[in-house]
């Protein structure tokens, strides 16, 4: 194949239907920046209301532009924003990325639970065939 016709091909049969390189990069960033427990514990206190550096800062045995980094990695995933009060600038929780993130979980989810009904349905039959065993020997 060419270098061209590779990339037809790719286009075609390898890329899933409705993928978009943005949205896969924004989903790709959701999640590198979820990873980290001290990021996830920062969404955590700005789902009850914005806070300033300082104040995400006070919890934490790290100093302050420590956590500015991790600020900036949840500001490049969409996940806070920056705000302007006067000379303070508190950070909010911007909660579309964390949507389009749980709809990509939920197609899995609901592939899992497919999977443990039929597990589920063949444990019922397998039993059923023991009890029918357990019942002749008698």
């Amino acid at each position: 194949m060419t270098v061209g016709s590779t990339y037809i091909y790719y286009l075609a049969v390898m890329q899933p239907s409705g993928y978009r390189p943005m949205t896969a990069d924004r989903l790709d960033a959701t999640f590198a920046a979820l990873a980290d427990p001290t990021r996830r514990a920062i969404l955590a206190r700005l789902a009850s209301g914005q806070a300033s550096v300082t104040e995400l800062a006070a919890p934490f045995a790290m100093s302050q532009p420590a956590i500015s980094k991790h600020l900036k990695v949840l500001e490049r995933a969409g996940l806070v924003s920056r705000g302007r009060e006067a000379q303070r600038r508190p950070r909010r929780l911007e909660a579309k990325p964390l949507s389009e993130a749980t709809k990509w979980l939920e197609r899995y989810r609901r592939y899992w639970e497919g999977n443990y009904e039929r597990l589920d349905a063949l444990l019922e039959e397998l039993k059923g065939k023991q009890k029918k065993r357990g019942s002749t020997k008698r």
